[in-house]
């Protein structure tokens, strides 16, 4: 199973999750992707130390650097710098998430790249974009993508700490950006023949996260207001905890369709000619007291109960909210394809599958993260020649 860009030829010059995710998408898809290190190995290394893991185990490096090989290139001597030209002198994609005064430094901007070989697609991911007084500024997800653009705050019940992140949130989506863009510029040069820059920030991919609130308040001047359970305006978009305390979201986003299939599913048919709860201003209006009403049916039964009775009313939405155990153990999860299975040495192991299938030309991993440098001796042995037939 090749997939869609078996042939693609990838240098990834990545630290840390951004652009290596970018480089993992790339990679599941097909291409090759030779991941250049320094000496010291991408920081992502450390990973599962970080975690508190056995140096051998390593879970987030391997999401994202799997079916990759690494080559281990010193950048800071003057013969490192000829291999990496060498390799991007043959290339179809480069990716990097290296800020760009440290890019132009080592020879690697994109002017000076594209001259080598002008049908170079150059993919860079910055923390802030390319112009600007923080256009050089160091940067993780968490602070342009989460805290910067607004996620962290619009997330913050008024009164209460700002959450933490999960890890690499806001890397895998601009990673999934700079994937689809890398695609679209090779689709380009199908037909121009030239090569060209493209580029993503993590700051720009936070402010399209919230571009629901932020477009409204652009156009409008409007916020739209931060929720709280207890006086959500529409109780039929809100979360309630079964009498197990398993919580739940109804997602009754359409009044007209899903009020009436609430109440049919509560048994409490009655509320839809109740004056405080008929109409949708109505329920906005009374929205404490029809969230303690619910409140009080839901804690009734246990979910799994509840889950029965939803699904015997078509116009009812909902869904757990699930634990990881509670994913893992969810038939859906893997009739979707959320897992994989990693060929490594003469077996398998299960990790998570990036976002996308081609049922034309279907793709799988090839293999798990590669070690430090293990690629190094057959790729150095002729740059120009070293990509897979």
């Amino acid at each position: 199973m090749p997939g869609p860009l078996d042939g693609v030829k990838v240098v990834e010059l990545g630290v840390w999750v951004a652009a290596p995710a970018t480089g993992g998408i790339l990679a599941d898809w097909g291409a090759d992707v030779i991941k250049v290190e320094p000496p010291s190995g991408d920081p992502a290394r450390t990973f599962g130390r970080m975690l508190g893991l056995d140096d051998e185990v390593n879970p987030p490096f391997e999401m994202d650097n799997r079916s990759k090989r690494s080559v281990v290139v010193d950048l800071t001597d003057e013969n490192g710098q000829r291999v990496m030209h060498e390799l991007l002198s043959a290339a179809d994609v480069f990716v990097t998430n290296v800020r760009p005064l440290a890019l132009r430094r080592l020879g690697l901007d994109f002017e000076t790249v594209a001259t080598g070989n002008p049908r170079l697609v150059y993919g860079l991911i910055t923390g802030y974009g390319m112009v600007g007084p923080d256009a050089d500024r160091a940067a993780y997800d968490v602070a342009a993508f989460w805290a910067r653009a607004g996620l962290a705050h619009l997330l913050t019940r008024p009164g209460e700490d700002p959450p933490f992140q999960r890890g690499g949130m806001g890397d895998h989506t601009v990673g999934m950006t700079l994937a689809a863009a890398v695609c679209a510029a090779l689709v380009s040069r199908a037909t121009t023949g030239a090569g060209q820059l493209v580029t993503t920030s993590l700051y720009r991919q936070g402010v399209y996260t919230v571009s629901f609130d932020l477009n409204t308040f652009l156009l409008t001047g409007h916020q739209i207001a931060i929720g709280r359970r207890e006086s959500m305006g529409n109780p039929c978009m809100n979360n309630y905890a079964a009498g197990d305390g398993r919580r739940f979201w109804i997602v009754g986003l359409e009044g007209e369709r899903h009020w009436p299939a609430l109440c049919r599913t509560v048994g409490r048919q009655d509320w839809l000619t109740d004056d405080r709860f008929a109409t949708g201003r109505s329920r906005a209006v009374n929205a404490h007291i029809l969230i303690a009403e619910l409140d009080a049916v839901f804690a009734t039964r246990p979910l799994s109960e509840w889950a029965e009775v939803f699904a015997a009313e078509p116009d009812l939405f909902w869904s757990p909210i699930n634990t990881l155990e509670d994913v893992v153990s969810d038939d859906q999860f893997h009739a979707a394809g959320g897992a994989v299975f990693v060929p490594d040495g003469d077996g398998t192991i299960p990790m998570v599958a990036t976002p996308a299938d081609f049922h034309g030309t279907p793709c799988a991993p090839r293999a798990a993260a590669p070690r430090l440098g293990a690629h190094t001796g057959e790729v150095l042995a002729d740059p120009r020649s070293a990509w897979l037939s």
